[in-house]
């Protein structure tokens, strides 16, 4: 008959590779990214994005201009708060996976009833004492299914969320501000044709009255050329109102003060007909390009937290065990309070597990588990729009060249045929109706002219701002 060998050890051993095994894994899914039907490029994905896109219209004015939207806008700086905000969040989720310690004093002094519960006292005696503690605490959760971690997957997710919401929120103020200035340019263009078109109407009005009044023309030639001359005076406050108010939507994006909205005006550095226009974009982009996009990592990001989540709620069905620890002293005289025979301790073990709870903890799931779907339809919806807008964005860059091209070739036409019906009048070929004409259709393709142009540089913005940036290839 063999003997039995009890070793204490094993169990000890066992118990503590169960708990290493335990914390080693968590509650709920893991994530892995949506498979998403993306389109294919034959071009190879070695094309990366450029941050400082805008200086590729080389206007050291809006380069100013955007620099100090970046550092003034409130926009940005609510987005800097808010990164702030996740930041604590995460090292606050992180500190629940790590001890607590902590320490407390108390001093007490009281008067004990003779004629109460304490039976020791003879009737009448009074007893005044005083009783000082000091005591450490150490506590501990263990996380053997993961809750903690998954609320530190979860805070870490929404930090990243918050830093591409920052760099969303930077690319979209930089984008507004290079298009508020084009605007503002473009209009600025516009007033000054129409301001020396006013001034060739003028003169020639004053012509047409001495024609008139020396009767060599006819009152009608002198009408025609009063109303225009009124329609072109007419555009001209229009044009300043538009001028006053885009100058003043682009202050605001710069972060300037109320006083210096009132009082400045904004720099001007290049016409929009002055300015580079930016290398053609390759006929073909690879789809890698758009997964940098910022917006597209804020919203797989807050997937990932909404993902990390359903752990969260998943760990509520399992035993929550605390251990806790104190160490102290306690003594009725605070010379003793030091002492060895003043020292107190104690070591509790804590399991709570719920049983019936009528479906709580399932709600909880069910919850966070519709929330992922929720983030999941975001992201889905997120990367369709960002295909949708490089879609558009390119063909306006397209399409605007074209009409752009065109419409150049068309003041041209126009202002060689005011020349041509010009001449025609003054010798006497034609009426000054051919006049009129010429220059009322030379008037509205300039500014036409100028607005295609300052759409054809928006276009430009616009590709940048579907792409989350410029783009450099490496060259050959």
């Amino acid at each position: 008959m063999s003997k039995l060998s009890f070793r204490p050890w094993r169990p000890a051993l066992a118990a503590v590779t169960v708990v290493m095994a335990l914390s080693a894994c968590a509650i709920g899914p893991d994530y892995q990214r949506p498979v998403l039907d993306l389109p294919s490029t034959p071009v190879a994905p070695t094309a990366t994005l450029t941050q400082d896109w805008w200086t590729q219209f080389q206007d050291p004015v809006l380069n100013d201009l955007i620099q100090r939207a970046q550092q003034h806008n409130q926009d940005i700086a609510r987005a800097l708060a808010r990164l702030d905000e996740a930041s604590a969040g995460l090292t606050s989720a992180r500190a629940d996976q790590l001890p607590q310690l902590g320490v407390n004093g108390q001093y007490q002094r009281a008067r004990l009833s003779s004629v109460g519960s304490n039976t020791s006292l003879d009737r009448g005696e009074k007893v005044i004492g005083s009783m000082q503690t000091g005591q450490a605490t150490l506590s501990y959760q263990l996380d053997l299914w993961g809750r903690y971690r998954r609320a530190s997957e979860a805070a870490r997710a929404e930090l990243l969320a918050s830093q591409f919401a920052k760099d969303t929120v930077n690319l979209s103020v930089a984008a507004q501000v290079a298009q508020g200035y084009f605007t503002l340019r473009a209009l600025d263009q516009q007033l000054q044709i129409a301001e020396q078109t006013l001034q060739s109407r003028q003169a020639s009005l004053a012509l047409r009255e001495k024609r008139y009044r020396g009767g060599v023309s006819s009152e009608l030639e002198y009408r025609q050329a009063q109303a225009e001359t009124a329609a072109t005076q007419a555009a001209v406050p229009r044009l300043q109102q538009a001028q006053a108010a885009a100058e003043k939507a682009l202050q605001v994006l710069i972060g300037a003060s109320p006083r210096e909205l009132m009082t400045s005006q904004v720099p001007r550095g290049k016409t929009v007909t002055e300015l580079t226009t930016p290398p053609l974009i390759p006929a073909e982009l690879p789809s890698q390009l758009l997964e940098q996009r910022p917006d597209l990592r804020a919203a797989e990001a807050r997937l990932i937290a909404a993902n990390a989540r359903i752990g969260v709620a998943k760990a509520a069905y399992f035993p929550n065990i605390s251990l806790t620890g104190n160490l102290g002293s306690e003594s009725l005289r605070l010379a003793d309070l030091f002492s060895a025979p003043a020292q107190t301790w104690s070591f509790v073990g804590q399991l709570a597990m719920p049983i019936f709870d009528f479906g709580k903890t399932g709600a909880a799931v069910d919850a966070a588990s519709a929330q992922q779907r929720q983030a999941l339809a975001d992201y889905t919806q997120s990367v369709q729009n960002a295909f949708r807008e490089t879609y558009v964005a390119l063909q306006a860059h397209r399409t605007s060249r074209e009409q752009f091209a065109a419409q150049t070739a068309q003041v041209d036409a126009l202002r060689r045929a005011l020349r041509l019906a010009q001449l025609r009048y003054d010798n006497g070929y034609s009426s000054y109706l051919e006049v009129l004409d010429a220059q009322r259709n030379l008037f509205s393709a300039e500014i036409d002219w100028v607005q295609t142009r300052q759409a054809q540089l928006d276009a430009v913005v616009s590709v940048y701002l579907a792409l989350g940036g410029g783009w450099s290839t490496p060259k050959p």
